[in-house]
């Protein structure tokens, strides 16, 4: 199920045209989740929606939809850097829901898009069917956080070739996929990079920076314990990288603790932040869960 109809919007502000990818069901699907509610994909800050390109096909049987958030992929870039952040993106998900008809969903959100999910969840809880996280929790670790803040800001010079983004990427993120070789790595940077004439440069916005400055909490909030709190009745699943450096283990049992609603949590080895979702580890979880509870 690698084809898609392309789907354009208006942001929740109208100030936006936004981008988001319509995956329909596969009737010759073999194997992945069945036929149940539709499943919203939101990446994490800095991807896109080709992030998910792994895991698509496991989830074949489903309708999906997989947007670019504002300042990514194809959306469109905002000219103001202050509206990149949490409560926007969120109103922005909802108008794109309500636009295609969808009442009630399951939600995947890797990172910054499992935040968003969480909020969506708090917001309009009968909505959300299931709420899967991806290596996100209502704590975020702070060497995490000065990793990231480390590589988004203002933008790198191209690279003159998709092998030298690939290296780029390998760089950043080495300590997060283990067991990538070349091959992996291209194809990270294909899905998290653009093609411009000759050179190739990343898919986003470097004003996104913004909404994670140190001084800034608009994007990723101190402390979002209460509406952890508050999406206690939604079924979850957390995925977390047997090494994350954004979610600890902790972080994980406590969620656990305080949720009242079906909830499971794994560990995929070898990955920190974020794992891609098609690794045995992570399909073992969430295509039971999704199954079940969406």
């Amino acid at each position: 199920m690698s084809e898609y109809l392309s789907h354009r919007f208006r942001s929740a502000d109208g100030r936006l045209d936004l981008f988001a990818r319509d995956y329909r069901p596969d009737d010759r699907a073999d194997g992945g989740v069945g036929e149940g509610l539709p499943l919203l994909l939101m990446h994490g800050l800095t991807r896109n929606s080709a992030d998910f390109e792994p895991l698509v096909p496991h989830l074949s049987g489903r309708r999906l939809i997989v947007p670019d958030q504002r300042g990514r992929g194809l959306s469109d870039y905002d000219d103001d850097p202050a509206l990149y952040r949490l409560d926007i993106y969120v109103a922005d998900m909802f108008a794109l829901m309500d636009g295609l008809g969808i009442d009630r969903f399951g939600i995947v959100g890797t990172s910054m898009g499992g935040l968003m999910g969480m909020v969506m969840a708090a917001f309009q809880p009968a909505r959300i069917a299931a709420l899967a996280l991806n290596d996100i929790g209502p704590v975020v670790d702070d060497e995490g956080m000065e990793r990231i803040r480390g590589y988004v800001g203002p933008r790198k010079e191209p690279a003159k070739s998709w092998e030298e983004m690939a290296e780029r990427f390998k760089a950043v993120n080495a300590q997060a996929f283990l067991d990538f070789g070349q091959d992996d790595w291209l194809a990270f940077a294909r899905r998290t990079s653009r093609q411009d004439g000759d050179l190739v440069v990343t898919a986003f916005d470097p004003a996104i920076s913004q909404g994670i400055s140190a001084e800034n909490d608009a994007v990723v909030p101190d402390n979002l314990w209460p509406v952890w709190d508050a999406v206690s009745t939604v079924p979850a699943l957390v995925i977390r990288g047997a090494v994350s450096d954004l979610l600890s283990a902790e972080t994980v049992s406590e969620m656990a603790r305080r949720h009242e609603a079906a909830f499971a949590s794994t560990e995929v080895p070898l990955r920190g932040h974020a794992p891609l979702l098609d690794e045995p580890a992570a399909l073992a979880a969430l295509l039971p869960f999704l199954q079940v509870h969406s």
